[in-house]
This record gives C-alpha cells, sequence and structure tokens, in this order.
C-alpha cells in the first residue's frame, strides 16, 4: 500500500516542481527586464556585452537578528557559439554577521564575467567571495570610466529591494545545483554543465527568459539614447 501511495504522489510532486520552476523562470526574466528599463539606473551596456552568463535569482529572502541569512532559487544561462544557453537551475544559501533586524526579499542579479567564473558555476558548486571573487557591480547606463570592475573581479552583484537597484556585496554565500528544478525541466540525465554548455535543448518555458536576457543590452542602448 504504501508503495502504492508514493507511485501515486510522485506524478504529483514532479508536476508542482515543474510549475515552480517554470513560475521561477517567468518571473526571473520580468525582474531582467524591469531593471532594464529603470531610468537612469541599471547594469551598464559594457557590463552585459563582457557578460560570460547571467544568474538571477528572483525574491531572495535575506533577514536575520545580528546573524544574516539569505536563502533562494535561481536560473542562469550562458554565452555559447549559438547564442545563449539554455538556462540551469541552482540554489543559493548563505550566512552573514552584523548589526541587522528584520525580513526582506530581494532580486539578486549576478554576472559572469570571464572563463573561470563561467567554469565554477558550470562546476554545480562553489562560494562567493571564496571559489570565486565577487563584488558589487557598478550601476548606471555606462561603466567604461573605471575598468577594475572588468580586470579583477569574476562575478558582479547586483540586488533590488523596494524598488531601489544597486550593486551587492554577496560574500561567503553558496551556490549549489538544484536538483529539483533541473529533474523537473529536463528529466534526470541533463548535468548543469550540458546544459550551460549549449548541448541541450531550450524549452519553450524558457522562452520569455532568454528573450529578456537578450534584450537586455538593447534597453540599456536605448535609455542611454534616451
Amino acid at each position: 500500500m504504501c508503495v502504492a501511495l508514493v507511485s501515486m504522489a510522485f506524478p504529483v510532486w514532479a508536476a508542482s516542481d515543474r510549475e515552480a520552476t517554470i513560475n521561477r523562470l517567468d518571473h526571473a526574466g520580468r525582474v531582467m527586464s524591469e531593471i532594464m528599463a529603470a531610468p537612469d539606473s541599471g547594469i551598464p551596456e559594457e557590463v552585459l556585452e563582457h557578460a560570460r552568463c547571467v544568474a538571477v535569482v528572483p525574491h531572495l529572502l535575506k533577514g536575520g537578528f545580528v546573524f544574516g541569512a539569505e536563502n533562494g532559487r535561481g536560473v542562469a544561462t550562458c554565452r555559447t557559439d549559438k547564442g545563449w544557453s539554455a538556462p540551469a537551475f541552482f540554489a543559493i544559501t548563505g550566512g552573514s554577521w552584523g548589526l541587522q533586524i528584520g525580513l526582506e526579499g530581494v532580486d539578486l542579479v549576478m554576472i559572469i564575467q570571464n572563463e573561470r567564473g563561467m567554469q565554477q558555476l558550470i562546476s554545480s558548486g562553489f562560494q562567493l567571495g571564496g571559489d570565486a571573487s565577487a563584488a558589487a557591480g557598478p550601476v548606471g547606463r555606462h561603466a567604461s570610466a573605471n575598468t577594475d570592475w572588468k580586470l579583477n573581479t569574476e562575478i558582479l552583484t547586483y540586488s533590488r529591494a523596494r524598488g531601489a537597484f544597486a550593486g551587492l556585496t554577496l560574500t561567503g554565500a553558496s551556490i549549489r545545483r538544484d536538483d529539483d528544478s533541473m529533474r523537473a525541466i529536463y528529466g534526470r540525465h541533463a548535468t548543469t554543465r550540458s546544459v550551460l554548455m549549449g548541448h541541450v535543448a531550450t524549452p519553450a518555458s524558457a522562452d520569455a527568459f532568454l528573450d529578456s536576457i537578450r534584450g537586455a543590452k538593447a534597453q540599456a542602448v536605448a535609455q542611454v539614447d534616451r
């Protein structure tokens, strides 16, 4: 009887995971589009042009009393010879120390700038500030005046909370593969590497998210021209 009950419940769980993952994809796409459409702020055109991968965590939960914590699930895509890859899914957890109180949901965007940062993302498990250097990214329509962001940092991090968008210092957070979401979209055999290297076909459910990534640079250019 137990085996029968588990067998009947599994399709329900799988459908629930798939629906939640698709909702996360859609939310991540909206986050990118809204950030890039904001006047006089957003991710600079030069940063987007230099990006090897883009990762978005819609509604990262931050909070604590003295001890702080972050927890969320996100989606990432990397450049390939054929354009942006199908999305891979990851979870982010971490901690911080400081005088803080309260609970806050923020949207997190990470721009992976170079090959080493990309390989860390593909590896399905790394720590910001440890395995990969991370720093608050420049905000605005241009970032060319200061090239430190390009030369010294593998991952640029940004956050949006209460409508405000700014570079975010996020050190010590751990990023790992989101097994449930990967399985819900691709089945059991797709790896993070195969997805982000462009070896896995893009599902239709990811079209809106990838459209927002493709259109981000055009939005940045449009804002500059206004």
